[in-house]
Formats: C-alpha cells, sequence, structure tokens
C-alpha cells in the first residue's frame, strides 16, 4: 500500500537523526534516488515508511503528522556552540534522557517505598553562595578531596573512585557513550558531555563517556553542582567553564574550584614550576583535563596570556587529531558486567536487580530498565552483584 505523507515530515526524520539521504539509502539497502523521491513526492511504501522509522529511530505515527514536531527537551538546556545555542536536541541524545528520567523514576519511588528520606544537600547552595564557599561545601559533603585522584593509578581508577564516592552519597551516577545498551547508537560530545537530574530523593548525573577521562572528571563535578543547586539541564561545557548562561557558568567555576582549589594549587605550582613543564605534573597530581588546569592557572594569574592562549590553541589542534583518530578505531566491547554498572548506575543497577530477585519489579521491567534482553544475562548480572 503506498501512502501519500507530508515530504517535510519524511526529511524531518532522517535529519533529526542525523543522517544525510545517503546515509539513510545506505541503512535502507537503497539507492539514493529512492529517498530523494520520497521526500519530494511525499509518496513512499507503508512498509518502507514503517522501515524508515526503524532506521531514524521515530514514532512511526509522528510520519502522519501534518507538520514536522517540535521536540524540547524535558530539562533547561544549556548547551552552546560557539556562544550560541545548538538547535534541537538528537534523537540520541533525546532517547538517553527519556531513558535517565524512567530509571530515576523507578529509583525514587523505590526509595520512598523503603522508607528513605529526602537528601538534604539537594538545594544545599544557591548563584548568591561564594564560589570559594560553594565548592568547600561541595568537598566536605561528599568527602571529596584531591587526595582521592592524587593517589589513584591512572585517570580511569581516579574517576571511578569519584564516581564511587558520590554514589556513596546517594547519586546516581550513569557513565556511557550510547543510547541504553545499544552500541550502534553512539552519543556525541559535540552535542553534549553531561546532563544533571536534580531531586531530593534520587538526583541522577549521566556522563557522557565517549569523551576524554580528564574531561569527564570535570562534567562529574559540574553536575554535581547542578544536584546542590537543585538545578536540572543538560550541558556540552563547550568552553571548559566560561558561558553566558548564569547558572553553567557558576557550576563552571564552582567545579573547577572543587578540583583545583586555588589555595592548594598555589602551593602546588611553587612546588612543581620549575619542572620542564610544570602543567604535565600538575595535570597528573589533579587529575583533571589539561584545558581546566590551564584555565585555572590563568585565573590565578599563575600564567600569562599569551603562554595561555597557545596552549589552547595547540591543545585544540590536538583534540581533533584524536579525535578523528577514534572514530577510525574500533573499540571492544570490554567486560559486559563492569560495563552495564558503569552505563545504567552500580547503585541503581544493585537495587532494581534486587527488587527483581524479591518479586517487588516485574522482569519486563528490569530488562526494559537494564537494556537487558536475556534471563541469562539478567542472572548473570545477579550473581556479579552477588545477589544470587
Amino acid at each position: 500500500m503506498e501512502l501519500t505523507l507530508n515530504p517535510d515530515l519524511l526529511q524531518w526524520a532522517r535529519e533529526r537523526a542525523r543522517l544525510t539521504r545517503d546515509d539513510l539509502a545506505q541503512k535502507m539497502g537503497l539507492v539514493v534516488k529512492r529517498v530523494e523521491e520520497w521526500e519530494d513526492s511525499g509518496k513512499i511504501k507503508a512498509d518502507w515508511a514503517q522501515r524508515l522509522a526503524d532506521k531514524t529511530h521515530a514514532p512511526y505515527g509522528y510520519l502522519f503528522l501534518q507538520s514536522p514536531p517540535e521536540e524540547k527537551l524535558d530539562i533547561p538546556d544549556f548547551r552552546t556552540l560557539d556562544d550560541k545555542g545548538v538547535g534541537g536536541p538528537s534523537v540520541e541524545l533525546i532517547d538517553t534522557l527519556d531513558l535517565a528520567i524512567l530509571r530515576q523514576d523507578w529509583y525514587r519511588d523505590h526509595l520512598i517505598r523503603e522508607g528513605f528520606e529526602a537528601l538534604p544537600f539537594v538545594g544545599s547552595i544557591s548563584h548568591a553562595m561564594p564560589v570559594l564557599a560553594a565548592a568547600a561545601h561541595i568537598r566536605a559533603t561528599l568527602h571529596l578531596g584531591t587526595e582521592l585522584r592524587s593517589k589513584a593509578k591512572n585517570w580511569e581508577e581516579a574517576l571511578r573512585t569519584m564516581t564511587s564516592r558520590v554514589e556513596e552519597h546517594d547519586i546516581l551516577v550513569m557513565r556511557s557513550g550510547v543510547v541504553g545498551s545499544n552500541n550502534n547508537r553512539t552519543l556525541s560530545t559535540d552535542e553534549f558531555r553531561g546532563f544533571a537530574l536534580a531531586d531530593e530523593y534520587a538526583p541522577l548525573i549521566f556522563i557522557n563517556s565517549t569523551d576524554f577521562l580528564g574531561a569527564q572528571m570535570f562534567t562529574l563535578m559540574h553536575e554535581v553542582v547542578h544536584i546542590f543547586l537543585k538545578a536540572s539541564g543538560v550541558s556540552n561545557l563547550k568552553d571548559t567553564y566560561s558561558s553566558d548562561h548564569r547558572t553553567e557558568r557558576f557550576c563552571n567555576q564552582v567545579a573547577a574550584e572543587a578540583l583545583v582549589p586555588a589555595e592548594e594549587l598555589r602551593h602546588a605550582w611553587l612546588a612543581y614550576k620549575h619542572q620542564q613543564d610544570p602543567v604535565v605534573a600538575l595535570v597528573r597530581y589533579f587529575k583533571v583535563s589539561n584545558m581546566v588546569m590551564l584555565r585555572r592557572l590563568r585565573d590565578l594569574d599563575l600564567m600569562g596570556q599569551q603562554e595561555f592562549n597557545q596552549r589552547v590553541a595547540q591543545l585544540k589542534a590536538l583534540f581533533a587529531a584524536i579525535k578523528q583518530k577514534r572514530k577510525d578505531e574500533k573499540k571492544s566491547g570490554g567486560d559486559f558486567y563492569a560495563t552495564q554498572q558503569s552505563r545504567a548506575s552500580k547503585r541503581f543497577t544493585r537495587a532494581l536487580v534486587a527488587s527483581t530477585l524479591v518479586g517487588e519489579t516485574p522482569y519486563r521491567e528490569a530488562f526494559k530498565l537494564l537494556g537487558l534482553k536475556s534471563t541469562k544475562a539478567f542472572d548473570g548480572l545477579a550473581h556479579e552483584l552477588n545477589l544470587r
């Protein structure tokens, strides 16, 4: 059966998935001329319309609307690109946020049912609070001193330790580079670095793990500040911690001070400044990105503007080269169960699996929330968590 749809909707579905006409034709096993005909005339067979919806992850019913819908995120959008808005969110970001909200809803209901009380630190700071005081309050509340990172053997261990400490204080932290468990749907750091869902019972942080580890460390702390502000939002932190958004600017400044306290950096600078490249040593000690360290050194007048500009230009060129190299490389899947817990939050995963095993949560719901497809995978996860 042939359908006649609004051509704009067919084009909308493709562009929403960030696909060119060539990309879509390849995904559907067609010549590009067929896609062009659809988008020019709106005439398409029903089975091809369904496949189009599947390949672009667009709701099938949306293709029958009179005009393309305006999709907005359910939380404030603080993303910028070259000091301008980045436009509509991709389907990957929309689906990732929707899944995070579903997980948060389940976890909140679980906590309330179990008799847990609201977390007092959510909303415990405000924009009017001095940056130094806000950062000190967060470090003291979550016990996030720099020694946690400086003693770590490598960046991965430092980030894992920081994440565990944050989760110990009842904040869910999800780190993933894909939508759900679909390794074919990767997330882009150009679009977003992370987001926070502030809630008095079940605050949640999502970190785009396709980013560099040092950058993920900053994103983690940035989103922690969002939680303490009780201000949900999605960010891409394009310029490290300069922003036109009042909330983003404050979160960036507090995160930078929390990770690299000014007083501690001044003392460390005296110890490292005579080395061939003190920035390298400082980055290793504080376990933050080069960009954050350069910004902190400049803010404290420990580095001149000219040297700062030169180093930033070099870093941007290096990041671009590394990013391209990553695209050309294929990564292994790693440990399935460890990856699963990182993607969905170890704290959340343990609570959901335990709830399912005692019959409080249906297996079907657990599979959906965890992105699992078989009982074997669920049982293996339960065994990994020492729950059976």
